[in-house]
């Protein structure tokens, strides 16, 4: 049974910094490519940053360019999106997930391309 669990989020004030973490188990986490999203009230979920199972390459969308850092450690499982410069704007749950079947060697920016989902962890950011 594969499982995603976040954990990292809380309350911050504008500026300030988070760091997600996302433990894998269930699953060969060394063959999923992995990827954060966020969702904020009201709105659709939305890619924030995707990384390659190798860490060979990464995805960011513009709301984490020059903000976000995503990265992982194969040898524990774990995926990692690191937050800084934040902004009220930035407040939502944020949710793990793997891209695992298709076994594709890159970051996806598909959400359909994902097949695995963790339950997320609320982030607010105040300003």
């Amino acid at each position: 049974q594969v499982q995603l669990v976040e954990s990292g989020g809380g309350l911050v004030q504008a500026g300030g910094s988070l760091r997600l973490s996302c433990a894998a188990s269930g699953l060969t986490f060394s063959v999923a490519a992995m990827g954060w999203f966020r969702q904020a009230p009201g709105r659709e979920r939305e890619l924030v940053a995707a990384i390659s199972r190798s860490s060979g390459s990464t995805y960011y969308t513009d709301v984490a360019k020059g903000r976000f850092t995503i990265s992982r450690d194969n040898a524990k499982n774990t995926v990692y999106l690191q937050m800084n410069s934040l902004k009220p704007e930035d407040t939502a749950v944020y949710y793990c997930a793997a891209d695992y079947i298709a076994r594709r060697n890159y970051a996806s920016g598909l959400q359909s391309d994902y097949d695995y989902w963790g339950q997320g962890t609320q982030v607010t950011v105040s300003s």
